[in-house]
């Protein structure tokens, strides 16, 4: 009797009491979640649900590593460190300047990379997926928006990447990033887009010209993920990674891509004329803050505000006027200065854009035929002879007096008298009375000399000379 009223009463107190929660557990609705398609565009869809495998096996063999060459001693000052901390830069001996990745975007050979990576080479070696290796050849570079176009020559056709719409990525949607970093070929990261049009000052501090407006992701890259690619989970390419958000280097959380539709512009641009045919509004231009809204009486805080406009520019001679607040051009409505800017840039001169301002609270649109930087329509070609290879360079130069070459213990070379002080020269570090010496390890004597050296180059180059001190330097100079 005992023993079994300890048993009703273990049953009773344990037993019975789990039962019970076993119960109350199963009561609550338990399910997987739902991942559904990111956006409602309809030339994309999520195979499978949430599937990165698809995107992957598209983009990876479409992805190469790009090696850079030249002397091991040459420096690479016209680049900023920020761009030194997401390009691999080993200042390899043997003369590797440094490596980063790219994208074939056609089957007969044309690869799509940052500017920065190729920046300043003498020699570009590309290795594809598969270990076939090519020397490339450079079609064009374009530092505004820190992108190059390269060329191969292979035997067959190669797998290339289509280009998506960057304009249709939405904030929130998944995308991967493909690249080299760290020298590991092949590799895939995931993440979402964290902002779309963003401004990162990492072009502008080196030209008034450059276009930020970079697809922002959390996407994992690291130095020598530069210049590869960016795709949705149909594997279409809707960015370059060009850099990253890092105070030490590596990745720490965001990364940059410079939108797909910008970039197919500018690849076009650097195919068929060998440079970029640059359109400008021609005025100074402000993101609106609440102080302007104010002033302006504004609903909300929105748009851009005309700060100036440049006589005999497009703006002007369509009627703009400085105090205008753009509110929409072609009835897209504009919002911060990046969209503004990465919309023009996408447009060539003698495009027209319908320009839409608000002034004085009422609103009125414009006709605007775009210009080039020379208040013309016409086409703009990368320099064909030495005349206008020099006068590229933005410097005065003159053959060094034999008194100087003999004190020095030189053959002699073309020291610079006059330097304006935004030219590419300046840019690059380098300062007046710097004797240029080698273009690209070609002997320059005279100004002869120099056109020669210069003659038809595109993307980067390497100078080579010394100041009268003796001090010597080799500076990778973007044409």
């Amino acid at each position: 009797m005992l023993g079994g009223i300890i048993s009703i009463g273990t049953y009773t107190t344990f037993i019975q009491d789990d039962n019970q929660g076993q119960k109350i557990e199963s009561e609550k609705p338990v399910a997987f979640t739902n991942y559904e398609t990111t956006t409602a565009r309809p030339e994309y869809t999520v195979p499978d649900g949430l599937n990165f495998v698809s995107a992957a096996e598209k983009t990876t063999p479409t992805v190469v590593h790009i090696k850079t060459y030249a002397d091991a001693t040459a420096m690479r000052r016209n680049s900023p460190r920020f761009f030194h901390d997401f390009f691999n830069d080993p200042r390899a001996e043997g003369g590797q300047l440094g490596s980063g990745s790219g994208v074939i975007i056609s089957a007969d050979g044309y690869i799509a990379t940052n500017n920065h990576v190729v920046e300043g080479s003498s020699k570009i070696e590309v290795v594809l997926e598969d270990k076939h290796t090519f020397t490339a050849t450079l079609v064009g570079t374009d530092p505004t928006t820190d992108l190059a176009l390269l060329k191969v020559e292979a035997d067959e056709n190669l797998p290339f990447l289509k280009f998506g719409d960057s304009d249709n990525v939405k904030v929130g949607e998944w995308v991967l990033a493909v690249g080299n970093p760290y020298e590991l070929t092949s590799t895939v990261t995931a993440g979402i887009v964290s902002a779309k049009a963003r401004n990162i000052n990492i072009l502008r501090s080196k030209t008034n010209l450059a276009v930020e407006s970079f697809i922002q992701t959390d996407a994992a890259v690291n130095p020598g993920n530069s210049g590869g690619a960016l795709v949705d989970l149909n594997g279409s390419l809707i960015g370059i990674n060009s850099a990253i958000a890092s105070r030490t280097g590596s990745f720490t959380g965001y990364s940059f891509a410079i939108p797909s539709e910008l970039v197919k512009k500018v690849m076009e641009d650097l195919k068929e004329y060998g440079a970029v045919q640059r359109a400008l509004i021609g005025v100074q231009i402000q993101d609106i803050d609440q102080k302007i809204a104010d002033e302006a009486g504004l609903d909300k805080i929105s748009g851009i505000a005309v700060m100036g406009v440049n006589p005999q520019g497009a703006a002007s001679e369509a009627g703009i006027e400085q105090g205008d607040i753009i509110t929409k051009i072609n009835e897209e409505e504009m919002s911060t200065v990046s969209e503004l800017q990465e919309y023009i840039a996408r447009k060539r001169p003698g495009d027209v854009v319908k320009v839409t301002v608000n002034r004085s609270g009422k609103e009125k649109s414009f006709d605007v035929k775009l210009k080039n930087k020379e208040n013309n329509t016409d086409i703009v070609s990368a320099p064909k002879n030495s005349a206008e290879a020099i006068e590229a360079l933005n410097a005065e130069v003159q053959p060094l007096a034999d008194k100087k070459a003999s004190a020095l213990g030189i053959n002699g070379g073309l020291e610079i008298t006059k330097l304006a002080p935004n030219s590419k020269l300046a840019r690059a570090g380098i300062k007046e009375g710097f004797i240029i010496m080698y273009v690209d390890r070609e002997e320059v004597l005279s100004i002869e000399d120099l056109g020669n050296a210069l003659r038809g180059k595109r993307g980067g180059i390497l100078l080579e000379g010394m100041y009268p001190n003796g001090e010597k330097e080799y500076i990778g100079l973007g044409l």
